[in-house]
């Protein structure tokens, strides 16, 4: 209550100075009044959230250079996370020897690849997080291999609930690719129940040499707009399973296309 007072006191100084520039309202000065309000309440309601609820994203960087434009893009996303109160962690693994999936079916008995490489080690981190964003540079339209390989191998021999984490994928490109890039990583999150976060564009930014990704101020606009909507998809999800629930989940018969009658 403290605090209540002190804040509001300030801002009666604020209308009162207001009054005394001008007998009707000055709307500069309104505008300002305003703007402060919704900080403070923005601001307390995060800290109660944050305080009830406390979040973490994991992000995935499949670029192997560690200070190039695909880091540009994730360091604005964690920054923009920070200011609403959400934990971060990023793991960069283009750099890693990561290898594909061999379809050996044993992470079905281990509960975990069998390649004991950072693929288990972001799994446990993956299953502690509330949202996941995955971020690569673009290569021939396609996401970076390792990451892919990645990704293959968390996603199908991880077997933790995934349903309602968040998930997002940010590119990098040159120029082109960025859209079917952008579609392949969101492909991951829709397989398996996880709400894919949105941005006011497709979540892309451009550069070609190191750093240029910093002079895309539309695209890292799109990543801050992206992680203040995550952010409130996240804490929107954890209020809503403590008054609802999780959604029911109907488990179906597998199937193929291949007709029994016609074998």
């Amino acid at each position: 209550m403290e605090h209540f007072f002190d804040v509001y006191s300030l801002l009666l100084i604020d209308i009162v100075n207001a009054f005394d520039v001008c007998y009707n309202w000055n709307i500069k000065m309104t505008a300002q009044i305003m703007t402060k309000i919704k900080a403070i309440i923005n601001a307390d309601n995060s800290a109660g959230i944050k305080e009830m609820y406390p979040m973490k994203v994991l992000i995935i960087n499949g670029s192997p250079r560690i200070k190039g434009n695909t880091s540009v893009t994730v360091n604005e996303l964690v920054r923009t996370f920070e200011a609403e109160g959400i934990e971060t962690e990023v793991c960069q693994i283009g750099g890693k020897d990561i290898r594909g999936c061999i379809a050996c079916g044993k992470c079905s008995e281990l509960g975990r690849c069998v390649f004991n490489d950072e693929v288990n080690e972001i799994a446990g981190k993956f299953e502690q997080a509330d949202g996941l964003i995955l971020a690569s540079p673009v290569y021939y339209a396609s996401a970076n291999a390792t990451l892919i390989a990645c990704l293959d191998r968390l996603f199908y021999s991880s077997r933790f609930d995934k349903t309602m984490k968040v998930g997002a994928s940010v590119v990098v490109a040159r120029r082109g690719g960025c859209s079917s890039t952008f579609d392949e990583l969101n492909k991951y999150f829709t397989i398996c129940g996880m709400p894919v976060a949105s941005s006011t564009y497709w979540n892309s930014v451009h550069g070609r040499l190191q750093g240029e990704a910093e002079f895309d101020t539309e695209g890292l606009c799109t990543m801050r707009n992206l992680a203040h909507n995550m952010s409130f998809l996240m804490k929107s999800i954890a209020l809503g399973k403590e008054k609802y629930g999780m959604p029911e989940r109907e488990y179906g018969e597998p199937t193929h296309f291949v007709r029994d009658d016609l074998k």
